[in-house]
């Protein structure tokens, strides 16, 4: 049995997450992929634009028709007012799968270039296996700068050819600006957008 953790801040989620997800989920035949939007990351502490509500409320929109995908709230706030750290995260997520002999955390190449800066970096690396999906323009050659041991180099799997070069930043500009985001957010999603009037829509 194989599950799939894919955190990030969804805001929104776009055509972009569900193209990462579709080919993850493939590729790796995982059971089950967990969609899980993040209360607060460290390295980005000015916050999300939407609520953890609304971006949960979103990804279990995104999630519907696709037999293997699920919404979470694994990184929902926590009773600190500090940010949630992925190794916190990632150790409830081995706990409550412990039964899972194949546990995956899904992650961008130009965020896991960061994994240096993160809390704990050489036990996230022991904790579960990574795929580290390239981004449009990102070259993957550039992860051998994180100067990775040959025993965690076998716990990360590369993954190319997703081609949906959508980012939130876009979506959320487009949405500002009133233009049509159809193309960059599926219908439903973004129907829950104009409903609630997020992102100046």
């Amino acid at each position: 049995m194989r599950i799939g953790f894919f955190g990030g801040s969804f805001d929104p989620p776009h055509r972009g997450h569900l193209a990462v997800a579709r080919t993850v989920a493939a590729t790796f035949r995982l059971d089950r992929l967990l969609l899980a939007p993040t209360a607060q990351q460290p390295l980005k502490p000015g916050g999300a634009a939407a609520s953890f509500q609304d971006r949960l409320a979103m990804v279990e929109i995104l999630c519907r028709g696709e037999a293997r995908f699920e919404p979470s709230a694994l990184d929902a706030p926590r009773l600190h007012s500090g940010p949630n750290y992925t190794i916190d995260t990632l150790r409830h997520l081995r706990a409550e799968f412990s039964h899972y002999p194949e546990i995956y955390s899904i992650v961008g190449a130009d965020s896991f270039l960061d994994l240096r800066r993160w809390r704990s970096p050489d036990q996230l690396l022991a904790i579960v296996d990574w795929i580290v999906v390239s981004r449009p323009g990102f070259a993957l050659s550039a992860l051998n700068k994180l100067d990775l041991t040959p025993e965690q180099r076998a716990h990360i799997y590369l993954l190319e050819g997703v081609t949906e070069p959508v980012s939130a930043t876009e979506v959320r500009a487009c949405l500002r600006e009133g233009r049509d985001c159809s193309e960059l957010v599926p219908f439903d999603v973004l129907s829950y957008i104009q409903e609630h009037h997020l992102y100046g829509a």
